[in-house]
């Protein structure tokens, strides 16, 4: 972990998406009290959180995460052949709009940490392919406090859609939480 976040830092652009340390463990902790046998991340970045995630799988559960960023893709790779969950990741390069469809597991966990302009759209996405009881985590939901500024950008706006969204789907339970850049935790019933 140490060694992702300290290349992330020194060698790719908008290092700042990395989930540090305390979401790192947000998302260990979490998983590992779901014991999840199958978790879909959208948004890969350089892997600091998949590897997070895993860390709560059964040991025949498996993640798959998905990154549009090619560029990234040896790199992350790389790393995750370091981990030791390098069995139980599955790592898919494209567009998570039209991957998610092809998907036919039952995710006990989602994160959602890509573009923002399509967190709803990766909501209704997964919604169906959860059990009653999965959990849906979305970053960046507080997007630097914008949220509650006048005058929202395109990004903001689909944040703002999204929390909205979430808030009032009567399928999930959620909770906004202050960590970080803003974490909302959905339940689905």
């Amino acid at each position: 972990m140490k060694k992702i976040n300290r290349e992330t830092h020194a060698h790719v652009l908008k290092s700042r998406m990395l989930s540090g340390h305390v979401q790192g463990r947000f998302l260990s902790l979490i998983s590992k009290m779901i014991k999840p046998n199958a978790i879909l991340e959208i948004g890969t970045y350089t892997g600091y959180s998949a590897i997070c995630l895993a860390e709560g799988l059964q040991p025949s559960g498996k993640l798959i995460t998905i990154d549009i960023n090619e560029e990234l893709e040896n790199r992350v790779r790389n790393y995750f052949k370091e981990s030791e969950y390098n069995n139980q990741i599955d790592f898919r390069i494209g567009d998570a709009r039209k991957i998610i469809p092809t998907l036919t597991e039952a995710f006990d966990l989602v994160f959602i940490d890509a573009d923002k302009e399509n967190y709803a759209v990766y909501f209704d996405l997964v919604i169906s392919k959860l059990p009653s009881g999965g959990v849906i985590l979305a970053d960046n939901v507080l997007w630097s406090g914008k949220v509650v500024q006048p005058n929202p950008d395109k990004d903001t706006s689909a944040i703002l859609e999204f929390n909205l969204k979430v808030q009032n789907d009567h399928r999930v339970e959620n909770l906004l939480l202050p960590l970080r850049d803003g974490v909302m935790m959905i339940r689905k019933h």
